[in-house]
Parts: C-alpha cells; sequence; structure tokens
C-alpha cells in the first residue's frame, strides 16, 4: 500500500505543478484502530512554483479526492491556507 500511496502522491505532484513539503497517514489506521473497511487517509500540504503566486488569481488552496473506489482517500492544503 505504501508504494501506492507514493505512486499517487508523486502522479499529484506532476498533474498539479506542485512540491509537497509534508504528507502523513490519518484517520483510524493512523491511531492504530482500523475496522475490516477503513480507507487510507492520506493528509499532506503543499506549495506551488513561485510564479502562480505573482499571477494575478489565486492559486488553489486545497485537493481533496478519493481514489479506487474509497480505498484511498486524499485531502491537502495549500501552505498558505
Amino acid at each position: 500500500m505504501k508504494n501506492m500511496i507514493l505512486e499517487k502522491l508523486n502522479h499529484l505532484k506532476e498533474k498539479h505543478n506542485i512540491r509537497i513539503l509534508y504528507a502523513c497517514e490519518s484517520g483510524s489506521r493512523a491511531w492504530g484502530f482500523p475496522s475490516p473497511d477503513s480507507d487510507y487517509d492520506v493528509r499532506f500540504i503543499y506549495v506551488y512554483p513561485q510564479i502562480k503566486y505573482l499571477s494575478i488569481s489565486e492559486p488553489q488552496d486545497n485537493i481533496n479526492l478519493e481514489i479506487d473506489e474509497n480505498l484511498l482517500d486524499f485531502s491537502a492544503w495549500e501552505l498558505r491556507k
């Protein structure tokens, strides 16, 4: 599962043109009491390239998505948020 999560994080980096500063597992698995149907909750903080911050429009400040039929749940926040 770790390799799948890392692969998805790398895909998100490429797709959104971001740099991930910190990522962690959250939820019941992180606390050590997952149920048989628990998903993997991944949370991370990211930044954009400097040029994006110099734009007139604000860059997207969060990313939320479920992947693989509720097996993986990703939520992310741009550093300033």
